[in-house]
């Protein structure tokens, strides 16, 4: 994956030296069959699509960034299964490249659902970041973008033969997370709480933490078959064993870092010994990278300890 791109089009509005977005005019979507009547597309680095496509109607899970609204529509419309409008729009989180079709979709009558704090933050806007070193500015969604349906713990959405279920799970990529599961294709979209670009982007400013995203990811494959499909929110379909060896990094890293903590070890000094040099070959990135990440965990789990202590106190 281009990450760069990710970073460039997050950041842009708060850091001069962001790279330029990307002209959105040339992206591609790739779509990809994932099970049956199920697909997958991507395009531009944004926020994996899920799709259930029958003469229902379709199901979206998520729809990327605002430009490639008619891109996605023309790539829905080359599958050929039927001819049918989407009829429902299932947000997995409130960030932009996954909601920023919402706009197109809303007012040409798709039905959008999301978590009630992801329609909040939706309707504010704000500043989503890792507490620190990365940080982007969301505006304030149109009427048209907002979620319309709502739930606090879960939704289904019964078409094309399928038992759409939306399940939350509290404070992983943000506050307002939705792993979506499609049991009779075998498949889930687990939105951001599992990504495959290497370490993840989680939003503390936004209720994040890792650890939600592990109880997340956990909670998720308890409830699949072996055999599932895994639509991350990044990434290419993968499977329930790549997901375990995501929570063991989460868990290995997290601890690494909760142990620094303890010690009274600062950022500066956890970042020169560089606690997390066992995993960042394989998962620093452009966008997220091994100081970024040490960053976030730090953010995470002193907000966590904090927070715990005004509990009992």
């Amino acid at each position: 994956m281009r990450l760069i791109a990710i970073l460039a089009i997050l950041i842009a509005p708060l850091a001069a030296t962001a790279q330029p977005v990307p002209d959105l005019s040339k992206a591609e979507i790739k779509v990809t069959k994932v099970a049956g009547n199920v697909y997958m597309l991507q395009g531009s680095d944004a926020g994996n699509i899920a799709a259930l496509v029958g003469e229902d109607g379709i199901v979206l899970v998520d729809d990327e960034y605002a430009p490639l609204a008619a891109k996605i529509a023309a790539a829905l419309k080359g599958i050929g299964i039927t001819d049918k409008p989407v009829r429902f729009v299932i947000n997995t989180h409130y960030h932009y490249d996954h909601t920023g079709g919402n706009l197109a979709l809303g007012s040409q009558g798709s039905t959008i659902i999301a978590h009630d704090n992801a329609r909040a933050r939706l309707a504010s806007g704000g500043t989503a970041g890792n507490g620190s070193t990365v940080h982007f500015d969301m505006a304030p969604a149109e009427k048209a973008a907002l979620p319309v349906i709502t739930f606090d713990h879960d939704v289904s959405v019964h078409l094309n033969g399928e038992d759409i279920r939306a399940l939350h799970y509290p404070a992983g990529h943000t506050d307002g997370d939705a792993i979506i599961f499609f049991p009779k294709a075998n498949f889930v979209h687990m939105g951001d709480d599992y990504v495959r670009y290497g370490f993840p982007f989680i939003d503390v400013q936004a209720g994040g933490s890792v650890e939600g995203m592990i109880k997340a990811c956990e909670g998720a494959i308890e409830k699949l078959p072996p055999d599932v499909k895994v639509i991350p929110g990044h990434g290419e379909v993968s499977n329930v064993a790549e997901v375990r060896e995501y929570i063991k990094m989460l868990k290995g890293t997290a601890a690494v870092i909760e142990k620094a903590i303890k010690a009274g070890e600062s950022l500066d000094q956890m970042k020169k010994e560089k606690l997390l040099a066992a995993w960042s070959g394989t998962y620093s990135n452009e966008f997220i990278d091994t100081d970024a990440f040490i960053d976030t965990l730090y953010n995470s789990l002193t907000h966590q300890r904090y927070t715990k202590y005004l509990k009992h106190n």
